[in-house]
């Protein structure tokens, strides 16, 4: 089996799952800082899929911790392909909610009367560190789709 640095199983793909989690988490407590977060759609969407990228990226994160101690990285083809899978998942709806986030932010800026400068300030760090989370979360899902050719 060919080694790629940042699959699943290996240090990098635990450090690439914690900067995830970290991220998003970070992303989560700016969005709901603000009490206005929910009188926007696009706000309650990023809430929600960083709600759901937070246990993903834990879950998988603890199965890299379980590989790194064994020092045996994933075999099975078909495990592999559910967690490529569900990386892209999450990486799509991550990159939806973050640009709708910062559309929303863009647009709440631009109009100048309709958001207080530190909320704004607030959500527009949410919807970076959105990104950011986007970013770590298809650079493992490519990793891993990488891996995915030399297990067949």
């Amino acid at each position: 089996m060919v080694e790629v640095p940042g699959s699943v199983g290996t240090t990098a793909s635990l450090s690439l799952r914690l900067g995830q989690t970290i991220l998003a988490f970070g992303a989560l407590l700016f969005m709901t800082i603000g009490v206005r977060f929910y009188q926007f759609t696009a706000f309650c969407f990023l809430v929600t899929i960083m709600s759901v990228a937070i246990p993903w990226n834990l879950t998988l994160a603890m199965v890299d911790i379980y590989c790194v101690f064994l020092n045996q990285q994933i075999q099975k083809p078909r495990i592999l392909l559910a967690i490529s899978i569900g990386d892209w998942v999450v990486s799509v709806l991550v990159l939806a909610s973050a640009s709708s986030a910062a559309s929303v932010v863009d647009i709440l800026r631009s109009d100048g009367s309709s958001c207080p400068p530190t909320v704004c300030n607030r959500y527009q760090f949410a919807a970076t560190l959105a990104f950011l989370t986007w970013f770590l979360s298809l650079s493992s899902s490519l990793f891993n789709l990488w891996l995915l050719p030399s297990l067949v």
